[in-house]
């Protein structure tokens, strides 16, 4: 786990907005160290999340989605940058700080549900009031409207293995959204899905966005970066388009026949 002392690091500063913003990200870098050398996985990326937006993040293989996602759920911490969310500077953060954004100021939904097989629907959607040691007969009830909420209301003492990938992903975005957080994650949310499937669950969140929350997706596919309202592309670590989604597809192709040429000249 990074060590607390990470905190000391100089924090770049603030730029004054107009806009209300969900996030701030500025000339963001991580380099992983290694016995062998460095590994620079993202370097000088800088954008904005207003509040509201929905924001898809592509790129291909290595280039540097997850470790954004990572630096962005406060998973891990930046090696040089800055990280504002709100107008809370995440650099600075103890790791006590950071674990409370996590339960309270952030949803997480990923690839692969992350459901626990032995629980029931309802039970897995309270899970993280069971770690934090604040479920009661109120927040239960919450829980249960969220199940309702995500179309599972008569399915709440199902368990996992008797549900869709569809309705296993609808359980997961229910207990995301727990603690009501105001921005969402969401890794791949549809890669394990059927494109009807995939239809429904970005119908969804698109529902949450229309609401008011902040979503930033990963995604590998152009139709699921197209329903969002902005797309950022990554290469090498490094981000070479912040636009409408219409302008990724031909960002994606340049990088696509970059490594072509590269390898046909190696």
């Amino acid at each position: 786990m990074p060590a607390s002392a990470s905190n000391e690091m100089p924090a770049a500063d603030l730029p004054p907005r107009t806009e209300k913003l969900a996030a701030s990200i500025r000339q963001l870098c991580k380099e992983y160290r290694l016995s062998s050398g460095s590994v620079v996985a993202l370097r000088d990326v800088s954008f904005d999340v207003p509040e509201g937006d929905f924001v898809s993040i592509m790129g291909p293989s290595g280039s540097g989605k997850s470790t954004l996602l990572n630096l962005l759920g406060c998973l891990d911490r930046p090696t040089s940058g800055g990280y504002f969310l709100g107008t809370d500077d995440v650099a600075r953060m103890s790791d006590d700080q950071l674990a409370d954004v996590r339960a309270n100021r952030l949803g997480f939904v990923f690839q692969s549900f992350n459901l626990l097989p032995a629980l029931s629907v309802l039970e897995n959607i309270e899970l993280p009031l069971h770690y934090s040691g604040q479920l009661s007969r109120t927040s239960r009830q919450r829980c249960e409207r969220l199940a309702q909420r995500v179309g599972l209301g008569d399915r709440m003492d199902h368990r996992p293995m008797q549900l869709s990938g569809g309705q296993q992903q609808r359980v997961a975005i229910a207990r995301s959204l727990v603690n009501d957080p105001r921005f969402l994650l969401a890794d791949e949310p549809t890669g394990n899905l059927d494109t009807s499937t995939t239809a429904e669950i970005l119908d969804l969140l698109t529902e949450l966005n229309n609401e008011g929350r902040t979503i930033l997706l990963v995604t590998h596919e152009p139709e699921v970066a197209d329903l969002t309202r902005r797309t950022v592309v990554l290469r090498d670590g490094g981000l070479i388009y912040d636009g409408p989604p219409t302008g990724a597809r031909a960002a994606l192709q340049a990088t696509a026949v970059r490594a072509t040429a590269s390898e046909v000249h190696r």
